[in-house]
């Protein structure tokens, strides 16, 4: 058949991989995987060898992508050259540095931004150092697992790490940077994580309160990491360090809206629509949505003062503010919740919704969850009618027992 993007969509997978060539270009042709996958190749032969260059993966290129590069290597072939081997040698040159380079370069596009930093902070400052100058094509899952095992006190870090390793081999397998099926990442076996459910109690967030009044007001006192005559601020008296509005107004968003930290910090007033009591945000984790204000969150906002285009502005106030770790730090130790992370505000605001009786739909519809299993982590806050079960058998027990107790004086 010709293959077109309908031809191509049309094909369906069978019990084991099969090829379709077309019809007007000889030697073009599609392998379809038994899952589904469909992937572009160009056979040809050169000195009586057949030879076999693959295009990319259907999805990444369209069939006339695909049909264009493929007359470019039935050209090349033409004049003497074989671009198979070309490539080969190519792939045992290229160092697993450069193949990050292309996976930024070219893939970095269709990333967020977020997404992107986040890939090149951690494979840069975990990946690198140790398989950066390595054949890309010879690195072994064993090279990997070292990497993974060398992160084995933050769990969490090691699994992310492996996981962004894979995906820049799978998309380097994907446009033929490797041969397919090339993933070292992919039978690394993860670490456990334990699930982390913090939300402050109403003591707590009294504490809290207290602790961001002082801060924008009379000041909290300055604390020193660091001790002794290396002390990079050797404390000669106690000064308090006071923190602006902005600072302590966005860590109460963040509370009173249960939105993610970029989502506050990169908020812009065009985006808030006091009005409505709404935030619409552009571009969140799961894509653009729009978050309900609550009369506390937008009496912050009334009395934010529009000095930028951010509602968080930073010290250049044409950029919003990078991250609130430092006055975070402080606050959360004048308060005693040293543990409590920014993202543990965001899940105290669910666990509030869901043990008032809202329903875990709700509630996730407030946080913007794409997926109701997200939300499934308050289920034991929210499961009243489960709860008021529980106290009734408890009384009827304690009934009984009591019962019980006083049928055992009367007979005595």
């Amino acid at each position: 058949m010709k293959l077109s993007k309908r031809s191509v969509a049309a094909l369906p997978p069978r019990s084991g991989r099969y090829f379709v060539w077309d019809d007007e270009l000889s030697g073009f042709g599609l392998r379809v995987e038994e899952s589904g996958r469909k992937t572009f190749l160009c056979r040809y032969r050169k000195n009586g060898v057949r030879r076999q260059y693959t295009l990319g993966r259907y999805g990444n290129i369209t069939p006339d992508e695909a049909r264009t590069e493929a007359k470019k290597i039935i050209g090349a072939v033409a004049f003497g050259q074989d671009p198979s081997n070309a490539r080969n040698l190519e792939r045992c040159a290229i160092s697993f540095s450069d193949l990050f380079d292309f996976y930024l370069r070219e893939h970095g596009p269709k990333l967020k931004e977020s997404s992107k930093a986040e890939y090149q902070r951690a494979i840069t400052k975990h990946a690198l150092p140790a398989i950066g100058q390595l054949q890309a094509e010879a690195i072994t899952r064993q090279d990997l697992n070292k990497i993974h095992l060398s992160l084995a006190d933050r769990p969490h870090r090691a699994n992310r790490v492996i996981s962004y390793l894979g995906g820049v081999f799978s998309w380097a397998a994907s446009n033929g940077y490797l041969p397919e099926g090339n993933n070292p990442a992919r039978s690394i076996k993860r670490f456990r994580e334990q699930s982390r459910q913090r939300y402050l109690t109403e003591e707590e967030l009294s504490a809290l309160g207290n602790a961001l009044r002082l801060a924008e007001t009379s000041g909290i006192p300055w604390i020193t990491a660091a001790t002794g005559t290396s002390a990079k601020h050797t404390p000669k008296s106690n000064p308090n360090v006071t923190y602006p509005n902005s600072v302590t107004n966005a860590i109460r968003l963040l509370l009173f809206t249960g939105c993610r930290l970029r989502e506050i910090l990169n908020l812009r007033w065009k985006e808030v629509d006091l009005q409505r009591g709404f935030l619409f945000l552009p571009d969140s984790k799961t894509g653009q949505k729009a978050v309900v204000l609550n009369e506390a969150a937008i009496s912050i906002l009334h009395g934010s003062p529009r000095e930028s285009d951010y509602v968080i502005p930073g010290d250049n106030p044409d950029h919003p503010r990078h991250d609130l770790k430092r006055p975070w730090k402080h606050i959360r130790a004048v308060a005693g919740i040293e543990d409590v992370r920014l993202h543990d505000l965001r899940h105290t605001h669910a666990s509030v919704g869901a043990a008032a009786g809202f329903g875990l739909q709700i509630v996730g519809k407030l946080l913007g969850h794409s997926s109701p299993q997200t939300t499934q982590r308050y289920a034991h806050l929210a499961d009243t009618p489960v709860r008021r079960a529980s106290n009734a058998i408890g009384s009827a027990l304690e009934l009984a027992l009591t019962e019980n107790k006083k049928d055992d004086f009367s007979s005595g």
